[in-house]
């Protein structure tokens, strides 16, 4: 069953050249576009797709709060963001307001579409120009626990661990250590229950101050 998509986006030159490249794949289809805010509220609400493609700059209300609305009203729905700005003003507001991916609008056709089903499968997805301000942002961040983690990552974990800090994808990180893409989820659960955070910034971050891994520039 294929993918449905609602493209919110103001250009509709934008527009048509995503659903294009998105519509190469038998797998997604576009079933609505929206060129404001308030129109990608309303579409959500009536039609449901699975995942919305974001911009940030909307008539009426922008990208920000149509995504925090969106995630609200139907938390079912994800939202990958697609930009040309990697502002921290824009970042991460968006990622506090539910939205499940961060493109920048120089990525690929096909990173789009990759990024479309990580999401719909539950994932984060960030471009790596993204990924490298979320993860520094956290490692400034003091997480208070009461205790370190309950026992030391593997080699393979700490393997897994590096390629996400690269930004990679779990296909990515499959790809590049010959396992699975089950495999590399099962990695990922196991480092969160070892380390104790929720995510794979947190993850991240978390290896940074320990000084387990160095965040390339």
């Amino acid at each position: 069953m294929a993918i449905r998509i609602l493209l919110a986006e103001d250009h509709k030159i934008v527009r048509e050249g995503t659903r294009q490249l998105l519509e190469q794949s038998d797998d997604l289809v576009v079933i609505a576009e929206a060129a404001t805010g308030e129109a990608a509220v309303e579409l959500c609400e009536q039609l449901k797709p699975d995942v919305v493609v974001m911009d940030v700059h909307l008539p009426g209300i922008n990208g920000i709060e149509a995504t925090r609305v969106i995630r609200l009203r139907l938390p079912s729905i994800r939202v990958v963001v697609l930009s040309a700005y990697d502002d921290d003003r824009y970042v991460f507001p968006l990622l506090q307001a539910g939205a499940n991916g961060y493109l920048l609008k120089t990525t690929s056709g096909d990173n789009l579409a990759e990024a479309i089903r990580s999401v719909f499968k539950g994932e984060t997805v960030l471009d790596p120009q993204i990924s490298s301000k979320v993860v520094g942002r956290l490692a400034q961040i003091r997480f208070h626990r009461s205790g370190g983690p309950s026992e030391s990552l593997t080699e393979r974990e700490l393997d897994v661990l590096r390629a996400v800090s690269r930004g990679m994808s779990n296909k990515e990180i499959g790809e590049s250590l010959g396992i699975s893409t089950n495999t590399v989820q099962v990695h990922l659960r196991n480092i969160f229950a070892k380390l104790g955070v929720g995510d794979r910034t947190e993850a991240v971050a978390y290896a940074i101050r320990q000084g387990w891994i160095v965040l390339e520039q």
